[in-house]
């Protein structure tokens, strides 16, 4: 190895340790600037979980709603058993969202129906119009001068 070889290859190798260093270094402090940006935004504080049993004890906003206190949730299945005579007021109302469901069914297929007879005709227009065309490309070219053309030929007294 010539001496001018060993001199860049040991720059080589220094540039090297010192691109490592570099590296042990910037991890740590992008670890630590993620963290700090993390700990800081809003979020964190929606993301983290209560730490008092309170909350879970008597809720608030919409999850008052959603649950009830056991005793009235007994009540309403002790009201309501899987055998229980539904009463008019409940068969109407079920009546009801049957018919508005059949309804609403209905107008949908109606409307498809309509769009498909819409595009059919269109697409038999179109159909039609490039057959005639055609027909008439045909005859113009095969016209030889001698007959009279096929539109006038009509066979009339």
């Amino acid at each position: 190895m010539r001496p001018w070889q060993r001199v860049g290859r040991r720059l080589l190798l220094d540039l090297n340790t010192e691109m490592k260093m570099s590296w042990t270094h910037a991890t740590p402090l992008a670890l630590l600037a993620a963290f700090v940006a993390v700990s800081l935004s809003p979020e964190a504080d929606s993301a983290a979980v209560a730490s008092s049993r309170d909350s879970v004890m008597n809720p608030q906003g919409p999850l008052r709603r959603i649950f009830m206190k056991e005793a009235e949730a007994a009540n309403f299945f002790r009201r309501r058993s899987r055998r229980a005579v539904k009463s008019q007021d409940e068969l109407d109302a079920e009546q009801r969202q049957v018919l508005a469901a059949d309804e609403r069914k209905r107008e949908f297929h109606e409307e498809k129906r309509n769009e498909f007879e819409s595009y059919a005709e269109e697409d038999n227009d179109e159909v039609n119009e490039r057959s005639r065309e055609s027909t008439e490309q045909w005859r113009e070219f095969h016209y030889d001068g001698m007959h009279p053309p096929h539109e006038s030929n009509h066979h009339s007294n």
